[in-house]
């Protein structure tokens, strides 16, 4: 072992080069606590987790510790709709106006179900204020959203929705659904594969919470003032201070605040990396999962600054952007490291959680250290 730092959990001898990339986040990238997961053809071959829960670094890490992964719960989130046009409930080509008829509003007739997946939407941001407590009042975001006019013209470029985009597939999930997409999710998905995932905590889980510790450099730090990713954070505006509160963990905010842990998020997207079925539950069809392949946009991410390809509800490796030797590998990550990988080539999963934020915003060299670690065992 490289440092003192405690690891515990399972790695598949042929997968020892996952555990040695683990511990050397701890040695070499400061972790302070993590947890790492990686399944193969729907067994999971690496689940380990160490270091400590907290920044004090008095509470060990446990097997059963979640942390807010931030838009690592957009995958949860896109799954859900992918379900529902798996099922026939929503063509994600409409336009959104069929299920949600206020949504017209403002010149979003044309908008398409499809643009929320792939960022391109033209809403990455909103005109109205939408500060603090405000991100927990949905029906306030959600009106709001449906009066703004997009920032350009939907369905041509994507510009990361990096808040909105949970109020807008949780709203088209609840308008067919009749349920809101925290609970949707936990009936439809994390219950049956026994998920420890949520959207939307319950406060008896409090104990098991690691404190997220914030990155040095806040996101409007990093951006220009008069730049297009300025105007998208600042409304609805998100502290990472705020997801160590009881108010923040009791919200659903599908693109930000989903809890789990390595493990539960690799449960939950082993059914995508195995064409639908996983640990015993089919979720969905085998071309249903390979809708996330169906590529929206390509190019410059507005907001991000970086080249993506995205697909639906996940960006997709590309030649700027590899993830892989494969070429059906999609991903996403969250605000400060988290990440989550699906090779369907390779029948793979590898997901990566953590408590010390970087500042990146969809993930960073732990976590995909992590999977590059993994493919080399393969």
């Amino acid at each position: 072992m490289l440092h003192s730092v405690p690891i515990d959990g399972i790695c598949d001898p042929r997968f020892e080069r996952v555990r040695e990339t683990f511990e050397k986040n701890f040695a070499k990238h400061d972790d302070v606590g993590a947890s790492v997961a990686v399944t193969l053809d729907g067994e999971y071959v690496v689940d380990l987790w160490g270091g400590y829960k907290d920044p004090e670094r008095t509470e060990l890490w446990q097997h059963d510790t979640i942390v807010n992964v931030f838009s690592t719960t957009k995958t949860m989130a896109a799954m859900c709709l992918l379900m529902l046009a798996d099922r026939g409930q929503v063509d994600l080509y409409a336009p959104v106006a069929i299920y949600w008829p206020e949504f017209s509003e403002n010149g979003k007739e044309g908008v398409e179900v499809r643009h929320f997946l792939s960022h391109s939407a033209g809403l990455a941001g909103m005109d109205e204020s939408i500060t603090g407590d405000d991100l927990y009042d949905t029906k306030k975001v959600v009106d709001a959203l449906a009066r703004q006019a997009p920032w350009w013209e939907p369905g041509t470029k994507s510009g990361y929705h990096a808040a909105t985009q949970g109020y807008l597939i949780g709203e088209v999930v609840r308008r067919i659904t009749g349920k809101s997409l925290g609970t949707y999710f936990r009936e439809e998905i994390a219950t049956p594969l026994e998920a420890d995932f949520h959207i939307g905590t319950p406060s008896e889980l409090a104990p098991r919470i690691g404190a997220l510790i914030p990155p040095d450099v806040g996101l409007a730090q990093q951006i220009p003032s008069d730049s297009l990713a300025s105007r998208a954070f600042a409304s609805p505006a998100v502290d990472a201070r705020a997801a160590n509160t009881a108010a923040w963990r009791a919200a659903e905010l599908p693109a930000l605040n989903g809890h789990g842990n390595a493990r539960s998020v690799a449960r939950v997207q082993t059914v995508m990396a195995n064409e639908g079925e996983a640990f015993g539950c089919r979720l969905l069809s085998e071309a249903g999962t390979r809708r996330i392949f169906e590529r929206q946009t390509s190019g410059k991410d507005m907001v991000l600054g970086v080249p993506i390809s995205y697909g639906m509800g996940y960006g997709l490796t590309n030649t700027e952007v590899p993830l892989g030797p494969n070429e059906r590998i999609a991903f996403w990550g969250g605000w400060g490291g988290s990440v989550v990988v699906i090779d369907q080539d390779a029948r793979l999963c590898v997901a990566y959680v953590m408590n010390r934020m970087e500042g990146n915003l969809v993930g960073d060299s732990r976590g995909f250290g992590l999977l590059f670690a993994a493919h080399a065992c393969l």
